[in-house]
């Protein structure tokens, strides 16, 4: 490791033991100096530092993987077009950004130091520009859709279905961002339910969450009719386009959402899919006849309910990674996706791996965007920040 990681690295670890006194210190100066950037930003600002203060956490653990970190930071930088973020803004967050080390490194903070953090800063703030800039070339920072169908499937479940003012590329397996009237620059991240389709129209499972202003608008609030906002598709939960491997997809919750835009995708390109449907009981299966009836018109395509509480007709008795044992011929040598609560998703991917299949062929949608990419622990006295009320089945893009 080269001396400016490694200085980069020991003055974060200070802000690392106080993130939530290290964001509204950084923060406070940030408006001090430049009030008219406030406007950026959603009115209440906790779940705001949570998420910048994450990506801070993985662009510094970066430092040693250079294309996981370009990687990364291009992705970060177009995302934070449709925040209305520019150039010239980037001076500011620097200017903030250091001060705010200044402050909680003190004992660490050397001319090295500082030149090591102006120069990574630097590094982060032009390939950020960069992809901004190119992507700015031929794609509009959001898209304005029409809800064309709002099925209430649910008291807190609907699944929406859009159609964007011009096309919205997407691969199935991707996400968007989605801001509603009711709460301008409040943006929560939805996994696109379909795989693209000629009418240029997107479908999102939109479970309303406890106190969440997005999701309790989409699914109380939102009729047809109404209009949206719609970010760019992100994600690289996706196809293979060169495997023609059978698939092993697992769905729970909301966390269906991808996989139903991977089986219809797979299963319309002829691939052998198995779709494993999570619920704690019947009536959890909220998509369950739309799913039969892709079932249906795709040969290739297996659906089954597995149901962890109560038994129902047509499907199977208990958690996923129980059943997996019963269905080891059908999943040996296929790819498996997996998205939905965390310990689902946790818990599936080890059967996985104990039932013989390669970690490289297991993808999920655990939260890699707001932790670290290399393994290190939590510092002592401190406790993972909360997960905010709107979370979804895919990793948010952190707001600069």
């Amino acid at each position: 490791m080269t001396p400016e990681p490694r200085i980069v690295k020991e003055c974060f670890a200070r802000l690392e033991a106080d993130p939530a006194g290290a964001m509204s210190y950084f923060y406070g100066r940030l408006f001090a100096a430049e009030p008219q950037l406030r406007a950026l930003f959603p009115p209440a600002m906790g779940h705001q530092h949570d998420r910048f203060f994450h990506a801070l956490t993985r662009i510094v653990w970066s430092q040693d993987n250079p294309g996981e970190l370009a990687g990364h930071l291009a992705r970060l930088g177009r995302a934070h077009r449709k925040y209305g973020v520019l150039r010239e803004h980037y001076t500011a967050f620097g200017a903030a950004l250091t001060a705010t080390l200044r402050a909680f490194a003190a004992d660490l903070w050397t001319p090295d130091a500082e030149d090591a953090w102006t120069a990574a800063y630097r590094h982060a703030a032009e390939t950020m520009i960069g992809a901004a800039e190119r992507d700015a070339a031929d794609t509009p920072p959001w898209w304005v859709a029409e809800v064309t169908g709002h099925d209430r499937r649910a008291a807190d479940l609907a699944v929406l279905t859009l159609r964007p003012e011009r096309p919205l590329p997407f691969t199935a397996g991707q996400h968007m961002s989605v801001q509603t009237p009711r709460w301008p620059r409040v943006w929560r991240p939805y996994s696109i339910a379909n795989a693209p389709r000629p009418d240029g129209t997107l479908r999102l499972h939109v479970r309303a969450r406890p106190g969440g202003w997005v999701s309790g608008t989409l699914v109380r609030g939102t009729g047809i009719g109404d209009t949206v906002l719609a970010g760019p598709a992100e994600g690289t939960m996706t196809l293979d386009p060169n495997s023609g491997r059978g698939l092993l997809l697992v769905g729970g919750g909301t966390g269906l959402a991808p996989m139903r835009a991977l089986a219809e995708e797979a299963a319309g390109a002829g691939r052998d899919v198995l779709l494993l449907v999570a619920a704690h009981a019947e009536a959890g299966l909220y998509d369950l006849p739309d799913l039969r009836r892709l079932e249906s018109a795709c040969a290739r395509l297996r659906i089954i309910p597995v149901l962890s509480r109560s038994p129902g007709p047509g499907a199977l008795n208990g958690r996923v990674p129980d059943v997996l044992p019963g269905l080891l011929d059908d999943v040996r040598d296929r790819a498996a996706y997996v998205a939905g609560p965390a310990p689902l998703v946790r818990a599936t991917v080890t059967a996985l791996q104990r039932l013989g299949m390669p970690l490289q062929r297991i993808h999920h949608d655990l939260l890699t965007a707001d932790t670290p990419v290399t393994s290190r622990p939590a510092p002592a006295g401190t406790a993972p920040s909360p997960r905010p009320p709107d979370r979804t089945t895919r990793s948010p893009v952190p707001r600069p």
